[in-house]
C-alpha cells in the first residue's frame, strides 16, 4: 500500500500555533515529501529518524523534526497517515 496522505489532528493543529517557525516549516517540509515521494521513500531517508515507538505508545511512529522536536503519527486503516501530537523532547534524552 503507497500512503500519500497527511491529516493533523486538531490537537497537533493546535500545538502547531505554539511552536518555533523552523518546526512548523520542517513538518510541513516532511508532509510535502510524503505526499509527493510516498511514506516509504520517505522513511529511507536517514535524516527524518522515522522510528516506531514502544511501550504506551506502541503502533506510533516518530519523526524527528530537530533535536528538541519530534512529531508522533499512526497510520489509520484507510491508509492516511495521522499526526496525533507534536512533541518537545527534552534536550538532556541526547
Amino acid at each position: 500500500m503507497t500512503i500519500r496522505r497527511v491529516n493533523l489532528a486538531k490537537s497537533a493543529q493546535k500545538q502547531l500555533r505554539k511552536l518555533p517557525r523552523h518546526i512548523v516549516e520542517n513538518l510541513a517540509a516532511w508532509v510535502d515529501d510524503v505526499e509527493t515521494r510516498s511514506l516509504e521513500e520517505v522513511r529511507k531517508c536517514p535524516g527524518y529518524h522515522d522510528e516506531p515507538l514502544h511501550g504506551n505508545r506502541q503502533g506510533q511512529r516518530s519523526i524527528r523534526l530537530s533535536r528538541a522536536y519530534r512529531a508522533i503519527y499512526i497510520i489509520k486503516d484507510d491508509g492516511d497517515i495521522e499526526f496525533v501530537s507534536v512533541e518537545e523532547v527534552s534536550k538532556h534524552e541526547y
